[in-house]
């Protein structure tokens, strides 16, 4: 790595004073100095173990920094490139000339370059206001619409949060909710949002028109409108995503929670050939533009706390970057520690003969083995706890053909049947509650009376398990049983830790028992 990581030199000096200014120190060997310049190898990036900002003690802004930093040298070196070709071009027009060559080639069918999906309007309140920090005096001497953007994306947002510790403080004391939950929703939490940020020597314009951007952020929901309304109105269109550059997915995990397949539908519409020119210059784009292989130009960064096979779907077969891959490996150490409660948890595996097949036989284990000890037991206080909604609604429907008595605890599920039910459940009335990991994600409700606990499905998010298992009350009769299959493996090896992980998806016995 050379002494100035490729950025330009002021770019460069600013962020090494931020760096300093923060108490930083041997800034050469800095986590975030470290992953800028494997995102500045413009190689696609899956880095799937970063400590997120909710979870307490955890904090680490150093990713952040480096992305946010890959993101502005992008960005300010193309606008510079760019403007000293239009000198030079206009030069040789005053002297009835043409220039031609490869280093005139330096558009793309549109001006926006980087793309950054995040989950939360909270989260872009929080990396745009980095963004700004991290430019230079000199081309932020007047930022454009910040009363606006910090009215619209910072009410309550994380900057509150260190502007006011104290009123934050006795807030938390008031809650049931733990600290992880109020630092990720005890923002501004609205999930439908879209700015366009444009570079203009000096000055910055946020609530730039998209097409004159440079950066835009948005949520996934925010962009799929847009693409919905493009298909249905023919004046509609969205070719200022034809030349997106980098992609910058931040806080994959939340977005998983949100719905993953609306990232899957951005994607596949980046760097299409436009619908109509957009009075770009023909003679400077880019040929890979025009030979339709951009995509294969395009760096991708994913960010988050785990790894799902969604995301791996996605890094595998929509980041085709030529410059090459760049993914984490890490051992996990396993969660169970942090279960409290003197409870055997027992791992039960089902066989699969493939991932397309894992939900069928998941299903029919569970009506086979599981199901008809339940049926015949007279004791109630019985949770299943499932990851995601088709299974949930799979289970309801086999609970109602069985006539089984049981509530309803999901995602969509009406705030008035969710009292009900819990009042129901903790009085014995219903024997049976179907709990989705949404559900826990997005109102951690505690629920009581619950004697014996069944995993459905291992929860994505690691720390749910120990939370969930922490609920079931003391007594000689609870219990605790999990059932996986070797499909499991990302998220078993989580919770039980990557060397118990192997183990038990290679082993011969498909019983294990934790305590």
């Amino acid at each position: 790595m050379n002494e100035m990581c490729g950025l330009k030199p002021r770019l460069y000096k600013h962020w090494v004073g931020v760096y300093q200014g923060s108490g930083g120190t041997d800034f050469q060997s800095s986590e975030q100095r470290f992953f800028f310049s494997i995102c500045n190898s413009y190689r696609d990036v899956l880095h799937h173990n970063k400590k997120p900002f909710y979870l307490k003690g955890q904090e680490d802004s150093s990713i952040l920094d480096a992305y946010v930093l890959h993101t502005l040298n992008h960005v300010l070196r193309t606008r510079i490139l760019i403007s000293k070709n239009d000198a030079k071009v206009a030069d040789a027009q005053g002297q009835g000339g043409i220039l031609n060559g490869d280093g005139f080639l330096d558009h793309g069918f549109t001006r926006p370059k980087v793309l950054i999906l995040l989950p939360l309007a909270s989260i872009a309140f929080w990396v745009v206001k980095r963004l700004i920090q991290l430019t230079p005096s000199k081309h932020k001497v007047n930022i454009e619409h910040m009363d606006r953007f910090t009215e619209e994306f910072g009410s309550g947002g994380v900057e509150s949060e260190e502007e006011d510790e104290d009123v934050e403080n006795s807030k938390r004391k008031k809650s049931s909710k733990p600290s992880d939950f109020q630092s990720l929703f005890g923002g501004n939490n609205n999930d439908h949002f879209m700015i366009g940020i444009k570079y203009m020597g000096r000055k910055i314009k946020l609530y730039a028109d998209f097409y004159s951007s440079d950066i835009i952020v948005a949520s996934p929901l925010g962009l799929i409108t847009k693409i919905g309304a493009a298909e249905v109105e023919k004046e509609k269109d969205i070719d200022y995503l034809s030349s997106i550059e980098v992609l910058i997915i931040d806080h994959a995990d939340v977005i998983l929670m949100q719905n993953w397949s609306h990232v899957n539908t951005v994607v596949e519409q980046l760097n299409r050939l436009p619908v109509k020119q957009h009075g770009t210059d023909i003679m400077r784009i880019r040929p890979w533009y025009l030979d339709g292989q951009a995509q294969f130009y395009r760096q991708t960064i994913i960010l988050g706390s785990h790894l799902n096979p969604d995301v791996n779907s996605l890094f595998n077969r929509h980041c085709l970057n030529y410059e090459g891959k760049v993914k984490l490996v890490c051992l996990y150490k396993g969660v169970l520690p942090k279960v409290l409660i003197p409870v055997r948890q027992i791992y039960e595996r089902f066989e699969a003969d493939s991932i397309a097949d894992v939900d069928d036989a998941r299903f029919q284990y569970f009506c086979k083995k599981v199901f008809p000890k339940i049926k015949d037991s007279i004791q109630g206080g019985i949770m299943l706890c499932i990851s995601s909604y088709f299974e949930f609604v799979r289970l309801r429907n086999f609970l109602k053909s069985q006539e089984a008595l049981f509530c309803l605890l999901g995602e969509y599920t009406k705030q008035s049947d969710i009292s009900r039910g819990r009042v129901w459940f903790f009085q014995g009335q219903r024997k049976i509650m179907l709990y989705t990991e949404r559900a826990h994600f997005y109102h951690r409700y505690k629920i009581r009376a619950i004697q014996k606990l069944i995993i459905y499905s291992l929860p994505e998010r690691k720390e749910f398990y120990p939370e969930i298992v922490n609920m079931l009350e003391g007594s000689q009769n609870m219990s605790c049983t999990v059932l996986f299959s070797r499909f499991d493996q990302f998220r078993l090896e989580r919770i039980v830790g990557s060397a118990s992980a192997k183990r038990m998806i290679t082993s011969e016995k498909g019983v294990f028992v934790f305590c």
